[in-house]
């Protein structure tokens, strides 16, 4: 038989299996955060590997977020912020091409149903927080990189007002792919308002708790911002790519 059946093998290396297994055992809970690693030549005796080798998975650990140093020779585990496991969702999310329109089919499930339950459980902190919000999207004119950063963390605060991480969870990545179109559409056809209204409505209903109308307004947001990405020109259809760390809104 001259055609081969199976694929080749993809053996990873040491390193990775190492960092793997300790973010297994992270996951799994047998580490908890606040916990102190053993020190690497420790490690590398229960891997039976090299301390060359542990050194990379602990380097690969804390790139994303699972440790921190404690000093210079000490890791702990810590858990990471949402940002950061939104930017590497985000990527992920790039890699596999996912489109405006797929986002835009997700979001108009998650942020009226956020809006909904943030109506509930919101709190008076997070309504005045929502109202400097829409204060400062007033003063700031049409500088949209700014605008656009205080338009992410609106749909933030009512997502931490919804008392469910998995929301937030769920959004934070689709906001950073969203956030270069937000900065296509507002300079072309001039949105500012119009977000601005919309923002205000919604946070009239948080503050009434009205669960209907937040959800009602959640919803005709969402469809405007897809009505306007549609008169750029743009293709919905199109994969997005990942903004770059300079234009991630501050949390």
């Amino acid at each position: 038989m001259s055609d081969s059946i199976f694929d080749k093998l993809t053996i990873n290396p040491a390193y990775r299996v190492v960092a793997d297994a300790i973010e297994q055992n992270i996951v799994e809970g047998r580490l908890k955060v606040g916990d102190r690693l053993p020190a690497e030549t420790e490690i590398a005796k229960q891997f039976g590997v090299h301390r060359s080798t542990v050194r990379e998975g602990l380097r690969l650990l804390e790139e994303s977020g699972l440790v921190s140093r404690v000093g210079r020779m000490t890791l702990e585990v810590r858990l990471p912020h949402f940002r950061e496991l939104a930017t590497r969702a985000s990527r992920a999310l790039s890699m596999h091409q996912v489109t405006f329109q797929e986002l835009w089919d997700a979001s108009m499930i998650t942020e009226p149903a956020i809006a909904e339950r943030a109506a509930e459980h919101i709190s008076d902190d997070e309504l005045d927080a929502l109202k400097q919000n829409i204060a400062a999207m007033e003063a700031c004119g049409q500088e949209t990189e700014q605008f656009v950063k205080l338009d992410i963390e609106f749909h933030d605060i009512i997502a931490r007002a919804s008392r469910n991480k998995v929301f937030r969870l769920m959004r934070e990545p689709i906001s950073l792919l969203f956030l270069p179109a937000g900065q296509t559409i507002l300079p072309t056809i001039k949105t500012y308002e119009r977000v601005i209204e919309a923002h205000r409505k919604i946070c009239q209903a948080l503050s009434a708790r009205d669960k209907v109308v937040a959800q009602e307004w959640m919803t005709r947001h969402m469809a405007d911002f897809r009505r306007g990405y549609l008169r750029t020109g743009a293709n919905p259809d199109k994969p997005l790519s990942t903004p770059s760390e300079g234009l991630v809104a501050p949390r």
